[in-house]
């Protein structure tokens, strides 16, 4: 049930506050946040009676607006509790393709050293690389929310521990965004100027330095030799 302007300013207040007062364990408490859990557990069992992935994302995409005020109202407070819901909810902000949303909690989980919940098995950090790679790589991201988008999930999370082949991925997403070459898109390299060639031969060699079987050899080929034939250009 969608909530009124004035249900989403208290739920917001009620949010904040809770975040604010959270345990000295760093837990967040109050009856809102309960009942916020409670919801969330509910919305959880409805998801796993739904067997298409199809329609679990249409489901995720229709109650995520049911925790709007929540989670606004616990960025608003920037305290830093452990919240299972905005851990959560970040992960479905992904899954539903709203990327901008889904790094703007991201970065808050990841600033406050919020845990994932019990099911995920990977960090939020690695959550990020992935999926937002897959996501660019598959070509369900626009090529311009990834140039801007990727680079920023390349530095929230450059400091945590990661697999090589997450990484590589990440960094074949942000050469591939830069190029053109998201999806089904067909780059034309002999085309590219030098300030995009230079910085996505950096991104793809580094992606092949993580992890060799990344599958991005002949992209780099292409862009070295790309590369040389703007060197060897004689100045205008």
């Amino acid at each position: 049930m969608r909530k009124t302007p004035a249900q989403h300013h208290l739920m917001r207040k009620l949010a904040a506050q809770s975040a604010v007062q959270a345990s000295p364990h760093g837990e967040v408490l109050g009856d809102a946040y309960q009942l916020m859990l409670a919801q969330l557990t509910e919305h959880r069992r409805a998801l796993k009676d739904i067997q298409s992935v199809e329609r679990k994302i249409e489901f995720k995409r229709q109650i995520l607006p049911d925790y709007d005020a929540w989670v606004d109202g616990v960025l608003s407070a920037d305290a830093g509790g452990q919240d299972m819901v905005v851990a959560t909810v970040t992960v479905w902000q992904i899954d539903v393709c709203q990327f901008a949303r889904a790094l703007e909690l991201g970065s808050y989980a990841i600033k406050h050293g919020l845990d994932m919940p019990d099911q995920y098995e990977r960090s939020l950090p690695v959550v990020l690389i992935d999926e937002f790679s897959d996501a660019a790589l598959a070509g369900k991201m626009a090529t311009e929310d990834a140039q801007v988008l990727l680079p920023q999930v390349l530095s929230l999370t450059e400091t945590f521990d990661a697999p090589d082949e997450a990484r590589a991925k990440l960094h074949k997403a942000i050469g591939y965004a830069l190029i053109g070459r998201l999806g089904r898109q067909e780059s034309v390299v002999d085309e590219l100027p030098l300030d995009v060639v230079t910085p996505a031969l950096a991104q793809l060699t580094r992606a092949l330095e993580l992890f060799q079987q990344i599958g991005v050899k002949k992209d780099v080929e292409r862009l070295e030799r790309r590369l040389r034939k703007l060197s060897d250009a004689p100045a205008s």
